[in-house]
């Protein structure tokens, strides 16, 4: 935790905040907080600066914060991804979070198996735990925007052009196609399949409804869980 994100909830008055549960516990674990010790804070959603530990005991721990630094900017980004198995959905949330990732789409694809849409992972909650703990990692205070979509041919045709509109539009395919570009300067819409790939229909339809041209990272098969930092890595 590199971070110690607040919320709203903790604030018991003006710049005072109060923590139990499992951030207690890392200060006492991890930090081995000590009573005076200075800390890094963050207002979920909000600003980040410093926090003083005023009091600490087994139950509680209260912060005087000062909250005067902006979080870092998001990246450019709209993820479309395939459902990864559950196990991997939540390494890839947190990648996804701490990497800056604006907004991402959980879609169907066809080698998606249906078993999936069943995981308690995918609760709101579970969802908003794997991002918290991304943002206390990159030392950011801005959830990622996150939407699911069950049904690929309505997204695809009906509400992904709207969101691909005026950016640069990629789908990673491995296959012979062009290279992912490096270093892009505009705003990029991105749609990452499952393990086993999209499925030909899949690629076309991305590139005919809403334009998104497939590259590829190379001749390796890479896992959803690295295909997605490596392509943003290159692409920012």
């Amino acid at each position: 935790m590199n971070l110690l994100l607040l919320e709203d909830a903790d604030f018991v008055g003006g710049e005072r905040v109060r923590l139990s549960g499992r951030r207690l516990k890392h200060l006492h674990e991890v930090h081995r907080a000590e009573t005076g010790d200075r800390l890094r804070v963050g207002h979920l959603g909000g600003l980040m600066g410093e926090g003083r530990l005023i009091a600490l005991d087994a139950e509680h721990a209260e912060l005087q914060v000062s909250l005067d630094q902006p979080s870092p900017a998001k990246l450019p980004l709209t993820l479309i991804l395939a459902l990864p198995r559950p196990k991997m959905l939540k390494r890839v949330l947190q990648t996804v979070s701490a990497m800056g990732v604006a907004r991402l789409v959980l879609v169907n694809s066809y080698r998606v198996e249906k078993s999936f849409w069943q995981t308690p992972f995918l609760e709101a909650e579970a969802i908003r735990e794997q991002l918290i703990l991304g943002l206390e990692q990159a030392r950011d205070t801005v959830l990622p925007e996150v939407s699911i979509e069950k049904r690929f041919k309505p997204f695809v045709e009906d509400r992904l052009p709207t969101l691909a509109a005026g950016t640069l539009g990629l789908t990673g395919h491995p296959g012979d196609y062009p290279a992912c570009p490096r270093a892009v300067q505009e705003a990029v819409t991105l749609a990452i399949g499952p393990e086993g790939g999209w499925i030909p229909y899949e690629v076309e339809l991305l590139r005919e409804a809403a334009g998104l041209q497939p590259v590829q990272l190379g001749e390796r098969i890479l896992r959803v869980e690295t295909a997605v930092p490596a392509l943003l890595a290159r692409l920012f």
